[in-house]
Parts: C-alpha cells; structure tokens; sequence
C-alpha cells in the first residue's frame, strides 16, 4: 500500500522523468502504465529535454530529485554488468555537488558531536565550506599546535531524508519484480539493498577515516601517493578530521603543466597507483574521479574522499592477472580456462564455446593501436560475455572495473599517448613471477616454516588421535551398514507378512461366502462344502504365517 507521503514523491519523480523526456522509465512503473497516454499529455512536457541521448537525459534528472538520487545512480554506474553501456558510463559522470548548509549550524553539531566549545578544539575555523556535497561538507580548520585541518560534517537531517527516499526505492524495486518478469535477472531488490548499505557506511564517518587510515599505512613512505592523516581524537561518527591536502586539482592539466610536472611519468605512476593497491593490497580507493585527487609539485598524487573502497582476494588477484596477461598475450583459450579453474564459470562449460565467444568480443579490441586498448573495456565485454555462460559477476570485480575506467580517463587526459601495456604488462609479470612461480613457492615455505616448526612436537600425538578417529568412523561406519541390512531383512519380512495376510484374509472370506451360500459344485453340495472349508483353511494358515513377532 501507497502511502500518501511515497505518492507525492512518486509524482514528484514522475513529472521529473517525464520533463527530461524519459517516459520508458516511467511508463515501466505498473501504477503509471495505464495513464501512459495522460503522461505524454502532461504540460511539462512542453519543456522536454529532447535531442540529447537518454544516458545524459537520466543523468540530468538524477541530479534534480536530489542527493539520495544521485549517491544510487553514482551507484549503479558500478554496476554496468546490470545496465546498458551508455547510460553506466553517463551516471559515472554524476557530480555529487549541492548548495552548502550554513556554516553556523556546522559550528553546532562539530560542537555537539565533540562535547564541547569549537575553540577549545580550533584555533582557527572557517565557516564558508570549501566543499559541499549530498551527504557532508568541508570546512577548513586550525588546530592548537598550527596545523591545518579539513573538517567534515554530516549534514543534519540527511538520514530521514535518506530513508524516506530508500523506502521509495524499495517500492519500485518490488512494483518492478511483480509487474516487469523482465527486470527480476536485474534483481532490483538486492541492487537496493546494495545501495542501503554503502549510503549507510557513508553516514558513519568512522568508517570513511577507517579507510583512510588503512590506505595511509599501505603507502606510507610513498613517493607515489599520499593519504592524509586521519585525527581519531576529534572524529566522530558525523565529525571527521583529517590533515589538509594541498595540491593542484589533477583535472587542472594547465596548472600541472605550468607547475613544470612530468604529465608522462604522472600518467604512469597513476596506473602504478592503481595495480599496486588492486593486487599488492587488495585494498584499492574505487572513487578516483578527478574531484578526489590533487598533485604536488613534485608529481606526487593527494587523495581525498575514502569513503567508497574496494577489495580483492587472492583468488580475485589472481583472477585478473592471468586474464589480463592472457589477454595482452591474445591467448583466449587461457583466458576461458582461468574462468573454469576461478570457478567463475560453471564446471561443465564447454571450453571452447566459452574461447570462441571471448575470442568474438576481444578481436576487436586488438584492431585499435595498443596504446588505446581499454583493460576497463575488455573485463567489461568479458564480464558480459560471461553472463551468457551463466557467471555470477562480483560486486569487487566490477567495482575494480569502474575504478580502471577513471584512472585509464584520467591518464590518457595527462598524458594522450599513454601507452597501459607499458606501465601494466611489465608488472602483472613481475606479480605473477612473485606470487606464482618458484620464488612464490620459496617465499611461502620461508613463512610457514615456523609455524610447521611449531607444530611438529604435536604431529604424533595428532597422527594418533587422526587415527583413532578414523578407526572409531570405520567402526561406525560398519555399525551403520550392518543395521541398515538389518533394517532392509526386517522390512522384506514385514513386506511378506502383508503379502500372506492380505492373501490369507481373500482365502478365508472366499471360504465364509462358499459356506454361507450353500453352493452346489457337480451337482452335489458337499463338494462345495469341501471347497469352502480348504479356502478358509488355506487363509487361515496364510494368516498365521502374516502373524506380526512378539517384539522381545
């Protein structure tokens, strides 16, 4: 049931959708469908925005129903295993940016969330934002000893904002099962709730420093990329303070230039960035847009915003370096083979079906120059054509496909001529070396000799009970078996006891029916008498022998 609140946003939502000329979304809506042709009667259609393709279109509106809207398309823009390419790549460009709140009710709730007067934590604070997004904003801040701070706040009110458009979402996601069949391998419900709880994860600050502090100690002492420092003593779950960045916006390519930066070797050291957290970490920052990154003057990348992370397994690490180096290798049939023995891919696929349809999706690719292959274009053909082989994609992987589209954007955007199999080859090889080759091996005996050492006092003691258990199974096992045939015996003779009383008792009130009838059998009434009576005879023995046994 609608409640009237949900009904007004609804049409909210509807007049939006239908203003920027995206009726098929709307129209999809069950409740909506049969006042199709009212909508496209509706006036605000007079101020359509037509001419331009429905991915901007979306976009477009999402950032008018406001943050919550935005924050699921931003999203679902990491899901492009669930949406056609134009629109994931278009809800990627999603700007989380809203008119700031008034600094002094910042003041307020740093104050409420601390415990105490702003000036007894700030030497200096800033009340103008430097940044405003959906969910927080920044303001700049001094502490004590002289170092500046960036402060960030959640915005009051956001939760119920937050919830109130969830339950809404959630009733599309149900109205689109029941009334679309089509949409339920989309499964709406789960994407919601996927979205439930990163928004959530992101209204505790707490986490988002959690974050920042892991990525800080993975590259601590790095001349590649700085993370600031997180203060844990002045952050809250809506209060976060973390040291300033300072920097050059990295999107500001005249400003680098200017600054005398190698835009070569920066575009190169950000794609070393990137593998190094993916598969030396297994923790890799998945927002790297251009608004969350500044570089020094000396071409050291600054992070900012870690509030969307990702991660990777061993068993995904070595996933995609043996799909990547197999595919700069254009050898498809290692490819198919890495999917089956990652279990990515149902164990009866037929390998070469598999080979032929990646072969069909990444021949293309190889038709450009090589400095223009796309890895985010291939793990996403390759991530679709493993659908139609009944692959479950992971929500990691796909996130790391996101994540390789903005850092391969933003290193052809420094650097045109970027050449990827350059920087990427040379150090998947170098990763596989060490972490599937006889160094690999060494390395793990050298780390696991001490625990062996360790336990080698107890192996017999361990052997002994393996063995005892394993005879006292074995004796169990035989225990079982032996029952089992008895249980079958027992039942066999349970099954001719029936069999005999079922018969007997035919046979006997055959023999009562000839008796009471008196019949007449060549003319004469004893025979049939006779008859009579070894029926009933003949069914009495049956049923002796049907007897059930006295249980002892």
């Amino acid at each position: 049931m609608i409640r009237p609140r949900q009904f007004a946003r609804l049409l909210r939502i509807t007049q939006v959708f239908v203003r920027h000329d995206l009726d098929e979304f709307v129209t999809a809506i069950h409740l909506f469908r049969p006042y199709r042709l009212l909508l496209r009667l509706a006036p605000w259609r007079l101020f359509a925005r037509r001419g331009l393709p429905r991915g901007v279109r979306l976009r477009e509106a999402l950032e008018e129903l406001g943050p919550v809207f935005v924050k699921f398309g931003q999203m679902l823009s990491t899901r492009p295993d669930l949406l056609p390419e134009d629109i994931a790549e278009e809800l990627a460009r999603l700007q989380d940016s809203v008119p700031p709140f008034p600094g002094d009710e910042s003041v307020l709730l740093i104050e409420q969330a601390l415990g105490g007067k702003l000036d007894s934590f700030f030497s200096e604070f800033s009340r103008e934002p430097i940044a405003s997004a959906s969910v927080a904003q920044v303001h700049i801040a001094r502490l004590h000893d002289g170092t500046e701070v960036a402060v960030k706040v959640l915005r009051p009110g956001i939760e119920s904002v937050i919830d109130r458009d969830l339950e809404l979402l959630y009733m599309l996601a149900r109205l689109a099962v029941r009334y679309v069949p089509d949409t339920r391998r989309f499964r709406p419900v789960e994407v919601v709730d996927e979205y439930n709880k990163t928004i959530h994860d992101e209204l505790d600050l707490r986490v988002e420093s959690a974050n920042a502090s892991r990525l800080r100690a993975n590259f601590q002492d790095s001349n590649l990329l700085y993370v600031p420092k997180v203060y844990w003593d002045l952050t809250r779950r809506t209060v976060m303070v973390l040291e300033r960045i300072h920097g050059i916006p990295v999107g500001n390519v005249e400003g680098l230039k200017a600054a005398g930066v190698d835009m070569r070797r920066l575009a190169h050291n950000g794609v070393e960035i990137f593998f190094t957290q993916a598969f030396r970490d297994g923790f890799f920052h998945a927002d790297m847009h251009p608004g969350n990154i500044f570089v020094s003057p000396e071409g050291q990348y600054r992070a900012v915003d870690f509030g969307i992370m990702g991660t990777l397994g061993e068993k995904d690490k070595r996933y995609l370096a043996e799909n990547f180096l197999a595919f700069f290798n254009r050898d498809y049939h290692a490819v198919a083979d890495a999917h089956l023995r990652a279990g990515w891919v149902p164990a009866g696929t037929r390998i070469e079906e598999f080979e032929a349809a990646i072969r069909t999706v990444c021949e293309p690719v190889f038709a450009r120059p090589i400095k223009d292959i796309s890895f985010g274009r291939f793990l996403l053909h390759l991530f679709q054509t493993a659908r139609r082989f009944n692959m479950e994609v992971q929500p990691q992987l796909v996130l790391l496909q996101k994540t390789l589209f903005n850092i391969e954007g933003l290193g052809r955007r420094l650097y045109p001529d970027l050449d990827l199999w350059d920087t990427a080859k040379p150090y998947l090889e170098r990763w596989m070396s060490e972490h599937m080759g006889p160094r690999a091996f060494i390395r793990t005996l050298r780390n696991e000799f001490p625990k062996w050492w360790a336990m080698l006092p107890e192996i017999p003691a361990l052997v002994h009970e393996g063995l005892r258990r394993a005879g006292r199974e074995e004796s169990a096992r035989e225990s079982t078996a032996r029952e089992i045939e008895q249980l079958r015996r027992q039942l066999r003779r349970q099954h001719r006891r029936l069999y005999f009383a079922a018969a007997g008792s035919g046979l006997l009130i055959a023999g009562a029916v000839m008796l009471g009838m008196d019949v007449t059998l060549y003319g004469e009434a004893l025979w049939g008498r006779l008859l009579g009576w070894s029926l009933a005879a003949m069914g009495g023995f049956l049923l002796l022998r049907g007897w059930p046994e006295q249980v002892p």
